[in-house]
C-alpha cells in the first residue's frame, strides 16, 4: 500500500544530491514539501497534506542520516595514506589480440626502471587504458606503436586513497567522496580501484582542490 512516507522516500532516492542536502540540514523542509507535493499526490492518486510530507521528510532525514551517513563518516575518518602524483599520461587503446602481449613486453621493459614511476591499467570490453608517468611515454609509444590509440591525455595528476577494509561492506562511500569533489568543480578523468584503494585522475589544475576535499573528509 502506498503511503506518504513511502512515496516521499521513493522520490528522494531519485534525487541523491537533494537527499544529501537534506541530511546536512540545509534545506527548508516546509518549502521542499510544497515543491514535491504535486508529485507525491500524483503517485498516491489522492491529496496529501503538506504537513504530513514535512513529517515524512523529517523522519527520513533523521533515520537515514544515522543509519547510512554516520557509517560512511566513520570509515572516512579512518582514511589511510593519500598520495599525489603529477605529470601523468593516460593512453586509451582499442582492445586487440596483440594488446596483452604488448603489455607484457612493456612490463618487462620497465622492470628495471626507477621505482619512482607510476603505472596502472584498466581494461573494458572494447578499450584499455594505460596510465603512466611522463618519463615512460617513449617506451609506451615504442611498444604499442602497432596498437590503435583511441585517445591520449597529458598533464594529468592522480590522487591515491587508502580506505579501511570495511569500506567494501558499506554502500555509498564512493558516492560520498565523488559528490564533494563534484561540488567543488573537480572533474574526474578516470577512476582505477582495488578492494581497499582507489586512484582518481584529473587535470593538474584541479589536484590541489581535490586533495583538500579528500583530506577534509577525515575531519568530518
Amino acid at each position: 500500500m502506498k503511503t506518504i512516507a513511502s512515496e516521499v522516500s521513493a522520490y528522494l532516492k531519485t534525487k541523491p544530491f537533494l537527499l544529501s542536502a537534506l541530511f546536512q540540514d540545509i534545506i527548508n523542509l516546509t518549502s521542499l514539501a510544497r515543491m514535491i507535493q504535486p508529485e507525491i499526490e500524483t503517485s498516491l492518486r489522492k491529496p496529501a497534506k503538506s504537513g504530513a510530507i514535512v513529517m515524512a521528510l523529517k523522519r527520513i532525514s533523521d533515520n537515514q542520516e544515522f543509519v547510512t551517513t554516520h557509517k560512511i563518516v566513520r570509515v572516512l575518518k579512518n582514511i589511510g595514506d593519500i598520495t599525489v602524483r603529477s605529470s601523468l599520461v593516460d593512453y586509451c587503446y582499442k582492445v586487440s589480440d596483440t594488446l596483452l602481449p604488448a603489455q607484457a613486453k612493456f612490463l618487462n621493459q620497465i622492470g628495471t626502471t626507477s621505482k619512482d614511476i607510476f603505472f596502472t591499467t584498466s581494461r573494458g570490453v572494447g578499450e584499455c587504458n594505460i596510465i603512466v608517468s611522463q618519463k615512460l611515454t617513449p617506451i609506451i609509444e615504442s611498444v604499442f606503436h602497432k596498437e590503435v590509440c583511441l585517445e591520449k591525455t597529458e598533464d594529468l595528476s592522480a590522487i591515491s586513497i587508502k580506505l579501511p577494509t570495511e569500506n567494501v561492506t558499506i554502500p555509498g562511500i564512493y558516492y560520498f567522496i565523488f559528490q564533494r569533489l563534484s561540488w567543488e568543480g573537480v572533474n574526474i578523468n578516470e577512476v582505477v580501484s582495488t578492494s581497499n584503494e582507489f586512484t582518481i585522475l584529473m587535470d593538474e589544475q584541479s589536484v590541489n582542490t581535490a586533495f583538500k576535499v579528500i583530506k577534509d573528509l577525515k575531519n568530518l
